[in-house]
């Protein structure tokens, strides 16, 4: 298979995590993967090297370079800002304001909004200015967080456009925002994105079109009676809380009674969980089985392009905040189809030793706790074999973000002139907050979280 298969299942504009997990998931995997080689060799060239398997390097580039912009070779200090609660238990944050820190004529540090201070007008943290603050949650969480601290330091930086996200990508930022994308204007958006994003309507009692184009009288009911098809999930969700999946969730009326109560949610096509899913081994108890684990593929990019991907893997949802893991890249150098890598390998690793791979198995984990690999649930899963991708993918892949964060652009647009009024349902003084700092294709982070498939994926 050349290209790739599948969808995305949703986008983030609003502040994307990921970019640093990858990275000590490449560390780890390579380790695991040298050593499973020791003791039974596979005979597939795999690079666990390739550039955007770090996508972390693209990410602190951006950072630097709006840094530079604003403040030429001046030094300067770069905020890594994050909710108080979080501030000991999300190692990526920390590990970006290391990273930062290490960069000649550069400061990193990671605070919670409230240890920001204005001090001769501008915006400080213990007495130094700030150049550029990384904001890691949204605006709601902005606005609510100032109810409580006096947050007009992160107002006036908003205002400064010191602030990346750009707070003008919250609109856009919903995930009804693929109503308009599947909807009538779909003409206005890239063919391959259009064709990439599963049927999506706001839930809430109307008439529409099926994804097959048929009428729909009353979504409600109709909901109920195409359930094993469907997803519903919130507008603004996050880490799969409220997410709700025919047949995973077996329960239609509990699934529609959620998403009445709580409000704001989209019903989406359900992408098939075949398509999105890849056999790996799995220890259990004292035996080793071969467990088909549903996966997706996180891409995150920027205004200069690619920066890389997340592997992730799992259950329904792969959200590492549901307790889901982080899968290995390999990129293939060998002359053989992913599907027959991918076999090669399963059967090599089944092969061994039960005592052999729980050695191993003990050998990931300590490295994942060398590494404080953990998030708020605690210590993450990573799968015990990569995921295999040719060359050709990730070119197919630069070529889809590319797409991507030009449609992105137009759904701005659109927002600004008006056309969205009626699909976005966000307070004012949140939109007041976006205002301040139009994106426009400026600097930012845009996960798009991929069902796809490279050519593993079961037949059934």
């Amino acid at each position: 298979m050349k290209e790739f298969l599948g969808y995305h299942s949703e986008w983030n504009l609003g502040s994307p995590g990921g970019w640093d997990y990858q990275r000590v998931t490449q560390i780890i995997g390579k380790a695991i993967w040298n050593r499973l080689n020791e003791i039974r060799p596979m005979e597939i060239k795999l690079d666990f090297d390739h550039p955007l398997l770090f996508p972390i390097n693209g990410f602190v580039d951006m950072l630097v370079e709006a840094h530079r912009s604003r403040e030429g070779s001046n030094s300067g200090l770069i905020a890594v800002v994050a909710e108080e609660e979080t501030l000991e238990d999300v190692t990526e944050n920390k590990n970006l304001a290391l990273r930062l820190n290490e960069i000649h004529g550069l400061s990193g540090a990671l605070m919670a909004p409230q240890e920001l201070e204005l001090k001769d007008g501008r915006v400080c943290w213990k007495g130094r200015p700030v150049s550029i603050i990384f904001m890691d949650f949204n605006t709601d969480v902005l606005l609510a967080l100032h109810r409580s601290h006096d947050l007009s330091p992160v107002l006036q930086a908003v205002q400064e456009r010191r602030v990346i996200n750009p707070r003008g990508t919250e609109p856009i930022n919903v995930k009804s925002m693929f109503e308009v994308i599947t909807g009538p204007q779909r003409n206005r958006f890239h063919k391959e994105i259009v064709r990439r994003t599963p049927w999506t309507r706001q839930f809430y009692s109307r008439r529409t079109l099926s994804p097959s184009g048929e009428k729909i009288d009353d979504l409600f009911e109709w909901t109920r009676s195409n359930w094993d098809n469907l997803v519903l999930k919130p507008e603004r969700g996050y880490s799969g809380k409220g997410v709700r999946v025919g047949q995973v969730n077996n329960d239609p009326d509990e699934a529609v009674s959620l998403a009445l109560k709580e409000k704001n949610y989209i019903v989406q096509e359900k992408i098939p969980l075949s398509l999105w899913a890849e056999e790996i081994p799995v220890l259990e108890n004292d035996h080793v089985v071969i467990e088909r684990c549903q996966t997706d593929f996180r891409c995150l990019m920027g205004n200069k392009g690619m920066f890389g991907f997340l592997g992730r893997y799992g259950g329904v949802p792969t959200n590492v905040g549901s307790g889901g893991g982080v899968q290995p890249l390999g990129v293939l150098g060998s002359d053989m189809p992913v599907r027959e890598a991918v076999n090669r390998i399963n059967e090599a690793i089944f092969s061994i030793e039960y005592d052999l791979l729980a050695e191993v198995d003990r050998i990931q984990k300590k490295m994942a706790i060398d590494h404080e690999f953990t998030y708020l649930l605690g210590p993450i899963k990573i799968a015990l074999r990569p995921r295999v991708i040719t060359p050709y993918q990730l070119n197919a892949l630069e070529n889809y973000c590319t797409k991507l964060w030009s449609d992105c652009l137009t759904l701005e647009k659109m927002w600004l002139a008006g056309e969205l009024d009626e699909i976005i349902k966000i307070e004012e003084e949140e939109l007041e907050i976006a205002r301040m700092h139009p994106w426009g294709g400026g600097p930012a982070i845009i996960a798009s979280d991929g069902l796809f498939s490279f050519g593993a994926h079961p037949d059934g």
